[in-house]
């Protein structure tokens, strides 16, 4: 008989911990932040399917007793979730008709995007691929050769974008092994991760991720996702830092939200606050209709006006493109080109 062999596994690192703290109920949440149900006018939903992931350091930012938190309402299952929805969907880009190999997304000729986790740190209600079937759609170390096969192939594919999920979530190991198969690569000159992880949990920038990005030959890009400047606290500028040092380009996407950012002094403030952090906003993105998050929609009218206000109070370089992704079109539609 064999001896029995222990497995010792390596002690999680902090940002690990912070994440497998981040499931919360909502009883939690509200206890955290002095609330009630009572405090929403439609409740809240106390099981929700769909469910809430907040880490610490995300919480911390929350004001106590305030029911109108931008920051507690993009993460709070409120009662508004499981009103009739017509018209919404669960695949609201139609993202199954783009896999082109497993774990692979072609919606444009230049890119590809591997789904590289099916985890992220936190749960934001807006999500659109909140009703993803991750086991189906993300990028597997048994289909991480027909992908990277594909990507090799065709000479036209000069970035690769890592999407989730969050491609955070992931340990800096096994990072850095994807990282690697995709250097080998010759036509692929541009790395790009896509996370909100570096709002939330701050400590995610480790060295190990520092020394990945700044020695890989990839042009590295990080396009994070904040939507309120209240989200960039010291630590998270301090990660931001980090990554800039380290060469990377950093760039920000934002959705427009209800009761979250859509006035254009809040806009603005966060656009501020992004640039004197090292980010330039990019996008600011119409929400896609997905089912239980039609309570955030901002109609293109009232984005119209904002776009105006944006344009009269910053530079230029500071106002993010408003834009809305359609199923089909060849890039992401300017608020301009959107019938009314």
């Amino acid at each position: 008989m064999s001896p029995v062999v222990d497995l010792v596994l390596p002690p999680a690192e902090p940002w690990q911990e912070q994440a497998r703290a981040a499931r919360l109920t909502t009883a939690d949440l509200l206890a955290h932040v002095g609330l009630k149900a009572a405090d929403f006018a439609e409740g809240v939903i106390a099981q929700p399917d769909f469910p809430l992931s907040v880490p610490p350091h995300y919480l911390s930012l929350m004001r106590r007793g305030d029911p109108a938190d931008p920051l507690l309402l993009q993460v709070l299952a409120r009662g508004e979730e499981a009103l009739p929805q017509p018209g919404r969907f669960t695949d609201p880009l139609e993202e199954a008709d783009y896999r082109a190999a497993p774990g692979v997304l072609r919606k444009y000729r230049s890119r590809a995007l591997l789904i590289a986790s099916g985890a992220c740190a936190i749960h934001c209600r807006y999500c659109f691929r909140r009703h993803t079937d991750y086991g189906a759609a993300m990028l597997t170390r048994s289909g991480e050769a027909e992908a990277l096969a594909l990507i090799a192939d065709d000479a036209a594919i000069d970035e690769v974008i890592l999407s989730g999920g969050d491609p955070l979530s992931l340990t800096d190991a096994r990072l850095a092994a994807l990282v690697a198969a995709i250097e080998v690569i010759p036509h692929v000159t541009t790395l790009r991760l896509h996370s909100r992880t570096v709002l939330a949990i701050p400590d995610r920038v480790t060295p190990a991720l520092v020394d990945l990005l700044a020695g890989t030959r990839l042009n590295a890009v990080i396009v994070t996702h904040s939507n309120h400047e209240r989200e960039i606290s010291r630590d998270v500028a301090a990660a931001l830092n980090r990554l800039r040092a380290a060469g990377v380009t950093l760039l920000n996407q934002s959705v427009l939200l209800a009761q979250v950012n859509d006035d254009a002094a809040t806009i603005a403030a966060h656009c501020r606050r992004l640039f004197a952090a090292g980010v330039l906003p990019y996008y600011l993105h119409l929400t896609d209709p997905v089912d239980g998050a039609a309570h955030f929609d901002v109609d293109e009218t009232r984005a119209r006006g904002l776009e105006t206000e944006l344009r009269a109070a910053l530079p230029g370089y500071l106002v993010p493109r408003i834009v809305r992704e359609v199923p089909g079109e060849a890039a992401k539609t300017p608020l301009w080109a959107l019938s009314t």
